[in-house]
């Protein structure tokens, strides 16, 4: 693949930030909201966690920039079966998470034209609709999906960044702030508050992945990785000191749509739909960012041997095709499973389960980082801090979604078993040969 057509620092630091930032930010104020300033904790002790992780990735990135992310790592780190495990849970969380974003586009974009809302059956058709669009797009190529990642990051931060400026403003000028009802600091409501705000940085490892189409990817990916995880923090934390300032707690934890709320305490009631428009896009962003790591993840793992080799094959623009439209597929499946009668518990539990099942990967790529670079001591460090965080958030999951979690990835063994048989069958005829 020739330079002109890789990832620029532009398009990967987009893609970080894009897969971060999605429509989650536009809704968790109102769930983070009833743990008054334990919230902002939360998002501390997660920002320390997703920067040592962030920092171990960068590092790894830098000294070994291999295709794959969390999977390459795990491979050169423990071989086969360990790289099967990280990659299969990785791919799963992916995929499987991405048909709650899915919804999430149509679900903004039905704020705005309520009779979409109203057709059966078309939110669910739509939703599947932004799927394959976003996937046409990646298949053309990864610089297409590039170009996506920029206009779509650029465009999502500007409500964000508006309000956290407004926020300034008013503190500069002396605006009264809201009266909150005193909510004790807990050690276990901190615990709460880090087990949610941990999923706003899921994708953090972003750049990892495609690193092979990243330019000069041992400087880029780093420095991407890093400021991506920085800049993303500090709009977090921004939102979320907003709301503890200038919006009573009652307010935000009953609002549907706090952000819009929000700004129309200050700019009227007509400022939600065009936040539903920039909610909408982010999600749009980080759906395309995330079919990107999801076409990605099963062709890393078919060139390393451990998924079936038909997942190798790329397209005529050097894309891999064929594990984009077996992961959109899935992805289809999963989002129609959401909009069905009923199903919705369903789903939760899915998504629930591949979380929990993910969450081994970022372990494992800890865990990883201390076997290959032993001798960098501030890595390691990093890593066993970012070992340790993860298994705490996993933990915050429950034991029944750590438990159906470990079931997921059993159930994938089959398939790498019978991926080395097929291997090792045919080194046995070419032996013969």
């Amino acid at each position: 693949m020739t330079a002109t057509r890789k990832l620029g620092f532009w398009m990967t630091l987009a893609l970080v930030v894009g897969n971060m930032i999605g429509s989650g930010i536009y809704i968790l104020p109102a769930t983070l909201a009833p743990l008054g300033h334990n919230q902002l904790i939360g998002w501390a002790v997660t920002l320390g966690g997703a920067l040592c992780l962030a920092f171990t990735f960068a590092r790894l990135g830098a000294r070994l920039p291999l295709a794959g992310g969390p999977y390459a790592y795990a491979q050169a780190a423990f071989g086969p079966v360990g790289g099967f495990v990280t990659a299969w849970s990785y791919w799963t969380m992916v995929w499987a998470g991405n048909g709650a974003v899915a919804v999430a586009v149509v679900s903004n974009l039905s704020l705005i034209v309520p009779a979409m809302g109203r057709i059966p059956g078309l939110p669910a058709v739509l939703s599947v609709a932004c799927v394959w669009l976003l996937t046409a797009v990646n298949i053309r190529g990864v610089r297409a999906a590039g170009d996506v990642s920029v206009v779509t990051t650029a465009l999502k931060l500007v409500p964000l960044l508006g309000l956290i400026a407004l926020t300034v403003w008013l503190l500069l000028t002396g605006a009264p702030q809201a009266v909150q009802p005193a909510v004790p600091l807990s050690g276990a409501v901190v615990a709460t508050a880090a087990g949610l705000t941990f999923w706003g940085f899921l994708g953090l490892e972003s750049a990892t992945v495609p690193a092979d189409k990243v330019e000069n990817a041992a400087s880029v990916v780093p420095r991407a990785t890093l400021i991506g995880v920085a800049l993303t923090g500090f709009v977090y934390i921004g939102i979320s000191t907003a709301f503890a300032l200038y919006m009573p707690m009652q307010a935000a934890a009953a609002s549907p749509a706090p952000v819009a709320d929000f700004l129309a305490r200050f700019f009227g009631s007509g400022v939600g739909q065009i936040v539903a428009v920039f909610a909408a896009i982010s999600a749009f962003g980080t759906l395309n960012g995330f079919i990107l790591l999801q076409g990605e993840v099963p062709w890393a793992m078919a060139k390393g041997g451990v998924f079936p080799r038909w997942f190798a094959t790329e397209g005529a623009r050097g894309t891999p095709v064929r594990s984009h439209v077996v992961s959109s597929i899935l992805l289809s499946i999963v989002t129609l499973l959401n909009y069905g009668r009923g199903m919705g518990d369903l789903f939760a539990f899915i998504a629930s389960v591949s979380l929990a099942a993910g969450m081994l990967s970022y372990f494992l790529a800890m865990l990883a980082a201390v076997r290959l670079l032993p001798t960098e001591r501030v890595l390691v460090a990093a890593a066993l801090v970012g070992a340790g965080f993860i298994a705490w958030a996993a933990w915050g999951l429950g034991i029944e979604a750590l438990t159906y979690g470990v079931g997921f990835i059993a159930l994938g063994l089959p398939v790498y078993l019978w991926v080395r048989h097929d291997a090792a069958a045919s080194t046995v005829q070419s032996g013969h040969g």
